[in-house]
């Protein structure tokens, strides 16, 4: 007979990865009572148990720029106090724990949110599910962060699945490192758009003869510790992140291309020829899945114009349509990287973190209210780390003042962040 418990917070807080960390700890630096929740045994999702190579994309948030001197503070070697983008997992996994300790954020890891709990339209927490057993824990705010929107979609809240004409969403991405690269000979190419000659001929168009479908490009990023590089290479298309069985089959496919991966990389890219791998991620690399309907949907016009809302709690928020192939490996042809025009950083209203008909309730992450391509744009790790301050300052709002998540206003959220 599985127990039951009840507990309860101000502010509970689903999922530890980058906007979910930044919501736990941005609340409880504020004042109110966190929980945090985390499936894993590992905070940080994507960044940390997902390997992800470095931080891409940027905005105006102080918490990341401080992720980053204290990640500087901690590298060792020629990146010893160098700010960089790029990410040594093990050593943020324990910088998130410190910072969350530090604010006196309660963390439950190993511990899934299993349904919403509800009182009509308004969500007063979430039931978790761990080897202690069942919790309910009750919470004046609940922030979703769990990048699919489990708890929102459970509660009932409103979403588009993937692109809107036809819900097909962008590739799976199972990480993974190799050791052993000559780093005074090794390439390093970081975009789809990249491309380098070899008398063999050009890798891209190598990768896409000699790597087998769905996989068929390269993507490769140094790192902060010699010898090892961080590959992007994996693919699974059809992918449907929200269900369990798509979940597993990406696992599977992704994993049987890394040894074809590791051949063409010895056989075809400079500095590669003695490389193996090291270690891969314990976390699917989902990009897309569920878009929810807020009270403002962020689209790509909006992006391009750059436009400033009066209610944006995100600022200088910039990136590129990284929308990966649909239906193979490489860019999709919507997508646009080296040569996107937009120079202007653009703001994310507060809007788009409230669902339309759900109270109590605040998206924080990838699972905002924006388009297919809008979503292209935002999903990367230190936008959300931008979207999950503003999520946490919004919570300790509600919570301290006793008001809606619909009176809490966007300026004071700004003053309160620092933007």
């Amino acid at each position: 007979m599985i127990e039951k418990f009840e507990i309860h917070t101000d502010v509970l807080v689903l999922g530890s990865g980058p906007s979910g960390f930044a919501a736990a700890y941005t609340a409880a630096k504020n004042g109110a009572k966190v929980i945090l929740v985390e499936q894993s045994g590992d905070v940080g999702g994507i960044s940390t148990s997902g390997l992800m190579s470095h931080w891409t994309g940027s905005c105006a948030s102080p918490l990341y720029y401080e992720i980053l001197k204290r990640t500087a503070e901690n590298n060792e070697g020629d990146f010893k106090n160098k700010i960089t983008n790029l990410i040594d997992p093990e050593k943020l996994k324990t910088l998130y724990l410190e910072m969350l300790c530090e604010v006196g954020c309660k963390v439950m890891l190993y511990t899934f949110a299993e349904d919403a709990i509800c009182d009509g339209d308004k969500i007063i927490g979430a039931t978790v599910i761990n080897k202690s057993g069942k919790t309910d824990i009750y919470a004046k705010i609940t922030v979703d962060a769990t990048g699919d929107g489990d708890i929102a979609a459970r509660a009932g809240a409103e979403f588009v699945l993937g692109r809107e004409s036809d819900n097909k969403m962008q590739p799976a991405t199972l990480m993974f490192k190799v050791g052993g690269v000559d780093y005074n000979r090794a390439v390093f190419l970081g975009s789809f758009e990249s491309t380098y000659e070899t008398p063999q001929g050009e890798l891209q168009a190598l990768a896409k003869e000699h790597i087998p479908y769905p996989a068929g490009h390269i993507l490769t990023y140094e790192s902060t510790l010699p010898g090892i590089v961080t590959c992007n290479m994996t693919n699974a298309i059809d992918i449907d992140g929200t269900d369990a069985e798509d979940l597993t089959k990406a696992t599977v496919t992704c994993r049987r291309q890394m040894d074809d991966i590791v051949k063409y990389l010895r056989e075809f890219v400079p500095g590669y020829e003695n490389c193996y791998v090291i270690s891969s991620a314990s976390l699917m690399g989902i990009r897309e899945t569920r878009h929810f309907k807020g009270k403002y949907t962020l689209n790509e016009q909006d992006i391009l114009e750059a436009k400033v809302f009066d209610d944006y709690v995100v600022k200088d928020a910039y990136f590129n349509f990284d929308v990966h192939n649909i239906t193979g490996a490489g860019l999709d042809k919507t997508g646009v990287q080296k040569h996107f025009s937009q120079e202007k950083g653009y703001t994310i209203p507060y809007r788009c973190l409230l669902p339309e008909i759900k109270e109590n309730l605040l998206l924080c992450g990838r699972n905002i209210s924006g388009t297919h391509m809008a979503h292209s744009n935002f999903r990367v790790m230190p936008i959300c780390i931008g979207i999950g301050e503003a999520a946490g300052v919004a919570a300790y709002i509600s919570v301290s003042r006793n008001c809606s998540l619909n009176d809490v206003d966007a300026k004071e959220i700004r003053e309160i962040i620092g933007i």
